[in-house]
């Protein structure tokens, strides 16, 4: 018998999305194929278009009459200001098709595929990852560590309240979401800096921006072009939504405080401990706290460059129409004048550019993986056929009963479409309707759809899980041990908090 046996290693995210990959072309055998038709708006010839599979495309007025028509109950505002940019599904259209089969040969097309579509994605991460890589070159990253570790000595847990807090703000105003990976490589060092693991990187980014996020007031992406498409304006439920978003933060703010108690007190109470060492020198190589590197008025000038970057983003993303290249672009344009600035050689700013790049590769291509798992089920066109089955399910229920089961539908639709935008447009107009006929409020169904799948995207190895669990060397089986209690959080919050929303409208 051997002294000492390997422990089982959980499978690293690549390999996950591949096993998901073949459940998901096993899943286009067996679910019928299907097809609601869908509205889009030609801005340039200024009519609809109406696409229903195996015939040709149909072009309507632009006009109020022509939606009426159609039992879309959304303004026509909406599509002429480019509100709604994708195609909407047509209630009542859905129908069965040919089965569309994927197999072997085109799951290896989409993988392919999927890199290309998140191209814009992967180049704002590599642009990401030269920027920090010419940052930890100046030494600018080492002072500042020093500096910070000596102020927050004794009340370390307020850096990483503040973190939540911001993520939070930020999740509920913009979705922050591929976004939060350009937090990790500043504030890791950070949280390391301050004793911590890699179970409080990942709780006070990603989990804060996403409890966020799924607690959405004003956000775009998700419960404003819900709204939209659900025919109702965005501020109908808002004070819900606010009352979740307090409620959601203070259980992550609690969890964290926990957590990292737990840890100050004993180490090995890490979920990750056993990967500690590798994890510690995956961000810190570049770095020694301990290092005596004078804190610069350079080197202050730097890292003030760098944290102007990322309000810089967020005010793009909100108010200037930004997404990833224009991202990346702003990212690019600051590292140039840092580069600059650094007083270092040439060969020594862009060895540490393209070294940062080459350590984000593996995140970069683990977008595009999950993006195939989409494409294969786009392709095998299930996901319609899903989405008539809920409806089937929840329609004529009683409303408490209705909007509960409205949660769960969107819980799973969640895994099956990852993204916010996209299940918008393709459940709202469908699901909306329903709330009519049980007599409740369309509002109720919009948080119901968003509280919904963000509890399905806090686990989903489709959505940014695997992204975010890949930069910080997280076995998805510890993730899942950590997340699972504020999973179920919000789980109560959202049920409660739909029920007396439903409870209150029915007085």
């Amino acid at each position: 018998m051997e002294a000492s046996k390997k422990k089982m290693k959980f499978p690293s995210a690549f390999s996950i999305l591949f096993i998901i990959l073949l459940i998901a072309i096993g899943l286009t055998w067996l679910i019928p194929s299907g097809s609601y038709s869908k509205l889009s708006y030609d801005s340039t010839e200024n009519h609809f278009i109406v696409k229903t599979h195996g015939i040709p495309d149909q072009s309507y007025p632009a006009t109020e009459q022509t939606l009426n028509q159609l039992n879309i109950k959304i303004q026509l505002s909406h599509f002429t200001n480019g509100i709604i940019k994708k195609p909407i599904a047509i209630p009542d259209t859905y129908q069965r098709i040919e089965q569309h089969e994927k197999g072997i040969t085109d799951m290896i097309h989409a993988m392919v595929d999927g890199t290309i579509e998140v191209a814009d994605i992967m180049i704002f991460i590599f642009i990401l990852g030269g920027m920090i890589g010419v940052i930890n070159k100046t030494g600018a990253f080492n002072a500042g560590l020093m500096s910070l570790t000596k102020k927050t000595k004794g009340n370390e847990f307020s850096v990483v309240f503040a973190v939540c807090v911001l993520m939070l703000l930020g999740g509920t105003a913009c979705g922050i979401e591929e976004e939060a990976v350009a937090f990790y490589p500043i504030l890791v060092p950070v949280f390391l800096a301050l004793g911590y693991d890699s179970i409080v990187c990942v709780g006070a980014i990603f989990l804060a921006a996403s409890m966020g996020t799924a607690f959405s007031t004003i956000n775009p992406f998700s419960v404003v072009i819900a709204s939209n498409a659900a025919g109702i304006p965005f501020t109908e439920g808002m004070g819900f939504r606010t009352l979740g978003l307090i409620l959601g933060g203070a259980c992550v703010i609690a969890y964290m405080y926990w957590y990292c108690k737990k840890l100050r007190a004993n180490p090995e109470f890490s979920y990750t401990y056993d990967d500690r060492q590798a994890f510690y020198d995956l961000y810190m190589k570049d770095i020694d706290p301990d290092a005596k590197v004078e804190f610069t008025f350079r080197r202050k000038l730097i890292l003030i460059l760098f944290s102007a970057a990322f309000p810089l983003m967020v005010w793009g993303v909100m108010f200037g129409g930004w997404w990833f290249p224009q991202m990346a672009a702003s990212f690019l344009a600051i590292t140039i004048i840092i580069m600059f600035i650094s007083g270092l050689p040439e060969k020594d700013v862009v060895n540490g550019f393209t070294h940062g790049a080459s350590e984000l590769v593996g995140v970069a291509l683990i977008i595009g993986l999950a993006r195939a798992v989409n494409i294969i089920l786009e392709q095998g066109m299930i996901s319609d056929t899903i989405l008539d089955c809920m409806t089937h399910l929840v329609a004529g229920m009683n409303g408490g009963i209705f909007i509960i089961g409205q949660l769960i539908v969107f819980i799973f639709l969640g895994l099956v479409v990852p993204s916010s935008s996209g299940l918008a447009v393709l459940a709202m107009p469908i699901m909306a309707p329903l709330a009519d006929t049980v007599g409740i409020p369309r509002d109720i169904v919009v948080s119901a759809y968003n509280w919904g799948q963000y509890i399905m995207l806090f686990l989903a190895p489709t959505g940014l899980v695997l992204v975010t669990l890949q930069m910080l060397g997280i076995p998805f089986n510890k993730w899942l041990k950590f997340v699972m209690p504020i999973v179920g959080c919000q789980f109560v919050i959202s049920s409660i908090l739909l029920l007396v929303q439903v409870f209150i409208y029915a007085q």
